[in-house]
């Protein structure tokens, strides 16, 4: 019997392996494979690392040290949404640090990473490119320059869907 699990497994593989099979340089490598799997499924599960490493001829624990060793790679799903709040230089001096706390209190993290409800992943970003409108923050990429710690967690909350 296939159970629902079994069957989004199954799923999930097939998307990799498309991901994998769809990379179009001329040199396909170990970090090339799970950028375009996180790029096509937004993280690198286990079954990531298992058909990447088959895809590349690599065993399990060279994908995985390639992996583990880019801070830029998930290891599990992300939220509905992606808030990035900019934390550095330019934007630290002008208020970065109270903008992240109130996004902090508004999404009821202490640091980075998903919201309990799964709605808003919390990134810390070293440079959003837009020193010059800072404190920043993006959601899923799109810049908001020019934030207050008020105005910040009301698009944090906005994002989860909460009203004050």
């Amino acid at each position: 019997m296939i159970t629902a699990d079994t069957e989004q497994r199954t799923q999930l593989r097939e998307q990799i392996r498309q991901a994998l099979n769809a990379q179009k340089q001329p040199t396909i490598t170990v970090l090339s494979s799970l950028i375009a799997v996180q790029d096509a499924i937004h993280y690198l599960p286990d079954e990531a690392i298992n058909e990447t490493a088959t895809f590349c001829g690599s065993t399990i624990n060279e994908v995985w040290s390639v992996a583990s060793f880019y801070t830029n790679f998930r290891f599990t799903p992300p939220g509905e949404k992606t808030l990035d709040v900019c934390w550095g230089p330019s934007c630290h001096l002008v208020g970065a640090q109270q903008v992240l706390d109130s996004v902090h209190e508004a999404l009821e993290l202490k640091e980075e990473g998903t919201t309990a409800d799964g709605k808003v992943t919390l990134k810390y970003n070293t440079c959003l490119g837009a020193c010059a409108q800072g404190p920043c923050i993006a959601i899923d990429h799109h810049l908001i320059g020019r934030q207050t710690p008020e105005s910040a967690a009301t698009v944090a909350r906005d994002l989860r869907g909460i009203s004050e």
